[in-house]
């Protein structure tokens, strides 16, 4: 495949020389681009001499790919990688990837050089699809996709490699013809809402104060290590059990998950927040879920338990109120539900404290100890918090 140059909005996208080698050498120390690209660490300068000449060669020269430099069209200077990693022309498929140099971030480098590779692919090589990865939690190329319209389409498990052999959860998205959004072009309600959620779950989980009706201080933080046994605890109570959907039987293996793994895990997706409540100690007295809906994203649900030691003192309308405040503000969510099986009076009252207004009642709504159990269902808007 003969090697092409792009123009786009004041950058120049070219095949890399063995002269760029310096500068992939020093870009690729940053520790962002380690983080997220499965690149050799430590990056050294044989590294980057590999790249820039036996591996662009050899893609270029079989057609399997089509990495491209991209350069400042009016000082020469580098600003990042961009390009096709995987081409099948015979299938009309690749997959572009790309990182931006430190000196060049929020210069909109990643999306204007994104949007001429893509332009590229589905005109002049007739691409039919051109496929995304990242890993969870790289919300700065998530927001690249969301901007020129890649369409996601779930998570892919173990779906990408890492230096250390390991493989990650990784994101997954495409564009097909037609689907190219044009600079200037405005965003769709779905993307805009992602690019807004993007600053909330790219930086750390934030741990959220709030007081009860007597005065307690209280906070919804992050699940830590130290909470294991009483998330255990907390998860063996028979109200516990009889109200959720916690697994039964529920030992040290299942909070270790929780801790671990669920929680963790919803904030990097960038699906919710799964809070440790605690009291003015630290100490942990129950769990806060907030999710949002995959087939909707403007609506989000909750979900919560409080430890029988904690009951009674209204940590849980706290920590709801605090907990529904974060999304309407952080994730410009228009909706957030509650449900709960019939007869759970005690859930019941606490949304409606907090300003959840019933709206009926789902039959055959969940699933409890393989039986389907009715739901009660309320719904809260913006600006209804108590």
């Amino acid at each position: 495949m003969e090697p092409v140059e792009l123009r786009e909005a004041g950058l120049v996208l070219r095949p890399f020389r063995a002269a760029d080698t310096d500068a992939v050498h020093r870009a690729c120390q940053d520790p962002q681009i380690q983080r997220w690209l499965n690149i050799p660490r430590p990056y050294l300068p044989r590294h980057a001499v590999e790249f820039v000449t036996a591996y662009t060669e050899q893609a270029w020269g079989s057609g399997t790919g089509a990495p491209l430099g991209v350069f400042d069209a009016a000082t020469g200077e580098l600003l990042g990688s961009n390009g096709l990693i995987m081409l099948q022309r015979d299938y009309r498929i690749g997959e572009v990837g790309y990182w931006v140099a430190p000196w060049a971030r929020g210069r909109g480098v990643a999306e204007a050089a994104t949007r001429a590779v893509a332009r590229w692919g589905l005109t002049r090589l007739g691409l039919e699809r051109i496929a995304w990865r990242a890993e969870l939690g790289n919300f700065a190329s998530l927001v690249v996709a969301h901007r020129l319209g890649f369409r996601m389409e779930g998570v892919l498990r173990a779906g990408a490699p890492r230096h250390d052999g390991h493989r990650v959860d990784c994101w997954s998205a495409a564009l097909v013809p037609g689907e190219l959004r044009e600079a200037g072009e405005p965003l769709s309600e779905p993307d805009r809402l992602a690019i807004v959620r993007a600053a909330a779950f790219g930086a750390p989980q934030p741990t959220l104060p709030a007081v009860t009706p007597g005065g307690e201080r209280i906070a919804l933080r992050p699940p830590a290590e130290r909470d294991v046994d009483a998330v255990v605890a907390a998860c063996r109570d028979p109200e516990t059990a009889r109200w959720t959907t916690v697994p039964r039987p529920y030992d040290r293996p299942q909070g270790e998950h929780f801790v671990r793994r669920r929680a963790p895990d919803a904030w990097r997706g960038g699906v919710g927040m799964v809070a440790a409540i605690v009291d003015a100690a630290d100490r942990y007295c129950g769990s806060m879920e907030l999710r949002m809906y995959q087939w909707d994203p403007g609506v989000g649900n909750v979900g919560f338990l409080v430890a029988p030691w904690a009951r009674g003192r209204g940590y849980a309308a706290a920590a709801l109120r605090a907990a529904c405040a974060w999304g309407f503000d952080a994730l410009a969510l228009r909706r957030i539900e509650w449900w709960a099986t019939v007869g759970n009076e005690a859930s019941r009252r606490v949304a409606e404290r907090v300003g959840f207004t019933m709206e009926g009642l789902a039959r055959r709504r969940y699933l409890h100890d393989g039986q389907a159990q009715d739901s009660w269902t309320a719904g809260l808007l913006p600006g209804e918090v108590r």
